[in-house]
């Protein structure tokens, strides 16, 4: 067969009917609709899938304090491949009450907390401004990992957040440019969108010193960290330490049932 005799994907002979198609022409075909039950069955049959064996956490060698122990165990996923052992999920409240989550990239962690950036008239911006508390939780499945970490936000300063800023990605500076003063608010059209970040991405291209004024950089001080180690037979350990001044290292270590 020539090459211009080849089918097509989805192409079903001379006819140049495809196969694919349903008979609105919307791409839809014959396989059977999506059943309650039959949803209820693939979740059933869902397994985690980890790098390997699993790590053995002894919470009686956790140190004093959790953050070396947290960038221990970062190291080690970033070692196992975990695909994006840096990205956590932030999860935020305003005045309402009501929560909101979505993922966003650790920028550090240090004596003074979690960081992270955003712009702060973002909608996590916006009730950080509200309700200053947040919690962070991380997961490594490759190991079978979990960290959360709760406590107050505050905005670390004007020259940090700009030095955050100049330390990401040209894609990533044109994102903050194009989303600066707009991120979470309603798109009039995805060609908006378009035109918006090809604007952005030639600025950025100009100038990898430009300044998005609403990113802002945070840190998370910590209450309260969780560590949660997998064990094969469901025996998972879940170590919580508990900001405590009059404790050796300032925290109050305690196990919890899984």
């Amino acid at each position: 067969m020539s090459g211009a005799e080849e089918k097509r994907p989805g192409v079903s002979g001379a006819s140049g009917e495809s196969g694919a198609s349903g008979a609105d022409g919307t791409g839809a075909t014959d396989a059977p609709a999506e059943t309650d039950a039959s949803f209820e069955e693939l979740l059933r049959g869902l397994r985690v899938r980890h790098g390997g064996e699993l790590p053995v956490f002894d919470p009686e060698q956790a140190p004093d304090a959790p953050l070396p122990l947290f960038r221990r165990w970062l190291r080690e996923a970033a070692a196992s491949d975990e695909p994006a052992p840096h990205t956590m999920t932030l999860a935020t409240a305003g005045a309402d009450g009501r929560p909101s989550q979505r993922i966003v990239m650790l920028r550090g962690a240090d004596a003074r907390g979690w960081h992270f950036g955003t712009h702060r008239t973002s909608r996590k911006g916006r009730e950080l401004a509200e309700r200053p508390y947040a919690s962070l939780a991380f997961h490594w499945p490759y190991t079978g990992r979990q960290v959360r970490i709760g406590g107050r936000v505050h905005e670390v300063g004007g020259e940090q957040s700009a030095a955050d800023l100049r330390g990401r990605s040209p894609a990533a500076l044109a994102a903050a440019l194009a989303g600066a003063g707009r991120q979470s608010e309603v798109l009039g059209s995805y060609g908006e969108l378009v035109r918006a970040f090809e604007a952005a991405y030639e600025r950025a291209e100009r100038e990898p010193d430009a300044d998005a004024p609403s990113w802002t950089l945070y840190v998370l001080e910590p209450d309260e960290v969780e560590f949660y180690q997998e064990e094969a037979r469901r025996r998972h350990v879940r170590l919580r330490y508990r900001h405590a001044p009059q404790e050796p290292g300032g925290w109050r270590r305690e196990l919890l049932w899984p």
